[in-house]
């Protein structure tokens, strides 16, 4: 039994089940039955991580006993049983039910010792804290929540920014009459709970002021694929409400567990900018709170600095690891005096109940026009027809399995949410209430998409895709969908390296199950075409470019960058870095860009800074440009942005790759310019590896093994140069074959040479993953290590194992004969 528990024991006397009211520190997550889940986990993190640095607001609650005094003082409870027998006999509604039991609550008196308690504990708060009446947050805290299959997200009340013994009377009393929302009896009813026997316990916690900061909700897992490594912080101005409701698109942050406890680093992996278009604050004039527009300032910066993303990210550890379990936690940022404070934690409930041994993937074909975007929540896909409803209240007009279109959604919603095939809404981020539930009912739900109740109708039939990273995308018209099932616990064990080939780092997460030798080929012009987007040296140059409307382009995109290259540094190795947290400690090869001239041009202000070529394919790329004076510039951003993944950021596992290097010389050339620019093999565990895709590249394997670590062989370039047949040429399709006698004996060469010289050698084309003879030639070859694309990781690991096992039996036969 932990400490915390341990502490629990020796307060029985201290929250004995006869007190009406405790305060936080008088109770640990062994007292729900006393104070509800909610409460609870407040009072342990007060009791068990307090001494660790985690910051809770202080307060008290009211108990259970305390609400059926209330309930039994005002004669509402045979009330209450009666009523709702008669809403499931069907002789009333669900709204009629709710609306009079929560009338029993509004029109009950309080009982005198009842008062006094509440009136006694809130003096000592005030006086605790040193502020008369002080403001208070009062929340609903159910005796049924926060369980390990039912989380009771949202279902009960909160009201921010009390103050005063009358008003806090006032919201508690609303706060039991929450317990019987139509929401909450619906809920309760789906999940089998007796409506009799859970009592509702009123958390008041000193209020944060936030109002004048900053708050929001943190995971210490993915959300979405369940990777156990990360910490997902959403952030928005104001109050927290706001946030959890999904009314504002949030600020979202990335941080890499693993890499927290060293803090000379800055492991943060993610940091994307919403549009925060309100805030909530105090209100006046009787009115708690109020939603008002945010500054074109607050939507243009990031509600956090990285110190404060650290922060909170640690303490999401802190709490997991006491916990035991993956936590969904409330944060808030006091705007007066700048500290941070944990306002709520509780379990994760949806990736906790999964089964890790299982991968479903979905792989979608015939996709019609995309019609809009936005974050995904989960990991599937479904085609059906639209129903746009504006309110709950409309519930009546929706059409069961249809997918449903509206602007956000509240615990009202849920019982329409549950009669979805798929949810698609204009607001919120992946802790809004909607994202929320969609997980808990495992509807696939694509959230924020800014303008999906505009472009979309009722009647419409779309395609749901949340199957393709973080951005879940709307296709007009029913697509084809595949899906595949994988049982990751039957997978052989072999000597040969199967890695995965990765270039999205949105998508990269979906992956991190299988159980991969590390990541083969990661390419950096993914990364730029789709996160940066911009020409580098039309960043290094931005002052100087002449084409006005590209210049506007380029300072939109980079605003909060005073230096524009610094932009194309902090995306390129924000990009890397999940890829490179996918398969941490494991290896993952990251080609440095490989862009030819007429891709370069295509880049925003591109055009100003390449050449036209008759033939790119073989022109000015690969490692040519790294130390040209046309390009050297551009190189020098990607190698600081290795060298802030490896070194600021902690991903060591990260391996530069240089493309296309012709010859020696130019081997040295680029050595020379890496080093130059902070990244010098050798240093600080630095391997650089050099693609295999030339024939010099097999002709001098032996000489290019003393300035590389490691080949990796790029079966389409090394058969098209040694074939001379253009790989994309449809005339002479039937040439182009990677397991002609002429690419094989290339390949078994550099394998054979690399392997004298001490080097690593693999391969990252698309054959193996095509063509199972050729991972079996591959594996006969000897060769180390053989990366393909995630969907083809299963064939060719089973493959690579039949080709391991046959070689072994043919050796084995040779020996008994001999």
């Amino acid at each position: 039994m932990n400490s915390s528990m341990d502490q629990g024991e020796d307060m029985k006397d201290t929250t004995r089940p006869e007190a009406l009211v405790v305060t936080f520190d008088e109770v640990t997550r062994n007292d729900v039955s006393l104070v509800g889940g909610k409460n609870a986990s407040i009072g342990e993190m007060i009791v068990g991580l307090g001494t660790k640095g985690i910051e809770v607001p202080p307060g008290f609650a009211t108990t259970a006993r305390a609400y059926w005094h209330f309930v039994d003082s005002n004669d509402i409870r045979q009330q209450i049983g009666i009523l709702i027998e008669q809403w499931k006999s069907g002789q009333a509604s669900l709204a009629e039910t709710g609306h009079a039991i929560r009338q029993l609550f509004l029109r009950g008196a309080w009982p005198t010792d009842l008062v006094n308690a509440i009136r006694l504990a809130y003096r000592d708060l005030s006086a605790q804290v040193g502020i008369k009446d002080v403001g208070v947050a009062v929340r609903s805290s159910a005796t049924a929540e926060d369980l390990p299959d039912a989380s009771f997200a949202g279902q009960q009340e909160t009201f921010l920014n009390i103050s005063g013994v009358d008003d806090l009377l006032n919201a508690c009393r609303r706060c039991y009459a929450s317990l019987f929302t139509d929401r909450a009896l619906s809920y309760r009813q789906v999940k089998g709970f007796d409506h009799l026997r859970v009592a509702l316990s009123i958390g008041v916690q000193r209020m944060v002021r936030s109002d004048a900061s900053g708050s929001g909700v943190m995971f210490s897992i993915d959300t979405e694929s369940g990777f156990d490594q990360i910490v997902l912080i959403n952030a928005a101005w104001g109050l927290g409400e706001n946030v959890v409701q999904g009314t504002v698109n949030p600020d979202e942050y990335q941080v890499f567990k693993p890499l927290l406890k060293d803090k000379n680093l800055v492991p943060i992996i993610e940091k994307k900018r919403g549009d925060k278009k309100l805030k909530m604050v105090y209100g006046g004039d009787g009115i708690p709170t109020r939603n008002i527009p945010t500054s074109k300032a607050e939507r243009a910066a990031l509600v956090l600095g990285n110190q404060e993303i650290i922060q909170l990210s640690r303490w999401a550890c802190i709490i997991e690891k006491h916990y035991g379990c993956p936590m969904d936690i409330e944060w808030a940022k006091d705007g007066v005096t700048g500290r941070l404070f944990i306002v709520q934690a509780r379990p994760e409930t949806v990736h906790s109940r999964r089964d890790a041994g299982i991968l479903r993937t979905y792989r979608i074909s015939k996709k019609g026009p995309l019609l809009t975007a936005g974050l995904s929540v989960g990991d599937a896909a479904v085609s059906g027809r639209l129903c746009m409803i504006e309110t709950a209240k409309d519930a009546k007009d929706f059409l069961d399995e249809s997918i449903l279109v509206t602007k956000t959604t509240d615990p009202d919603w849920v019982p329409l949410m549950k009669r979805a095939k798929a949810i698609i809404t204009d607001h919120g981020g992946r802790t809004s209430h909607a994202a929320i539930v969609s997980r808990e009912l495992g509807l696939p739900a694509v959230v924020g998409t800014g303008n999906a109740t505009y472009v979309l109708h009722t009647g419409q039939d779309v395609t749901v895709s949340c199957a393709e990273g973080d951005k879940g995308f709307v296709y007009e018209g029913i697509s084809d969908i595949a899906t595949e099932t994988l049982d990751l616990a039957n997978f052989p064990s072999i000597n040969t390296k199967i890695m995965i080939n990765l270039a999205n780092p949105a998508a990269a997460y979906r992956w991190w199950r299988l159980p991969t030798d590390g990541i083969g080929l990661a390419r950096m012009e993914f990364v730029v075409t789709n996160a940066i987007r911009i020409h580098p040296m039309a960043l290094v140059h931005f002052d100087q470019l002449k084409d006005m409307k590209v210049k506007e382009e380029i300072a939109n995109l980079t605003v909060g960058y005073e230096n524009k290259p610094n932009y194309f540094v902090d995306k390129l190795a924000h990009g890397f870095a999940a890829l490179c947290a996918t398969v941490y400690p494991k290896p993952a090869i990251v080609r440095m860009s490989d862009f030819k001239t007429n891709e370069y041009s295509g880049l925003i202000g591109g055009a100003e800074f390449e050449p036209n070529e008759e033939n790119p394919m073989l022109g000015f790329r690969g490692a040519s440009r790294y130390y040209s004076p046309l390009y050297e510039e551009g190189f020098a951003l990607e190698c600081l942005a290795i060298k802030r993944l490896r070194e600021e950021m902690g991903f060591t596992n990260a391996i530069p790759m240089i493309p296309f290097c012709r010859t020696i010389s130019e081997a040295e050339r680029v050595l020379h310019a890496m080093a130059d620019h902070g990244l010098k093999r050798g240093e600080h565990g630095l391997q650089v590896y050099v693609m295999c895709e030339i024939p010099s590249n097999v002709i001098l394997a032996a000489e290019f093994a003393n300035y590389f670590d490691g080949f990796s062989i790029g079966s389409n370039d090394l058969t098209q140069l040694t074939l001379g047949v253009d790989r994309d040429s449809a005339e002479l399709a039937d040439l182009f074959n990677e397991q002609d006698a002429a690419v094989e004996w290339m390949i078994t060469q550099v394998i054979a040479t690399a392997h004298h010289s001490g080097c690593k050698v693999g391969i990252c084309g698309q054959a193996p993953s095509d063509h199972p003879e050729f991972a079996k030639f591959l594996v006969k070859a000897g060769i180390d290590s053989i990366s393909v694309s995630p969907d083809s990781f299963a064939s060719v690991k089973s493959y690579a194992a039949a080709s391991e096992q046959e070689r072994l039996s043919a050796i084995t036969n040779e020996s008994n004969m001999l």
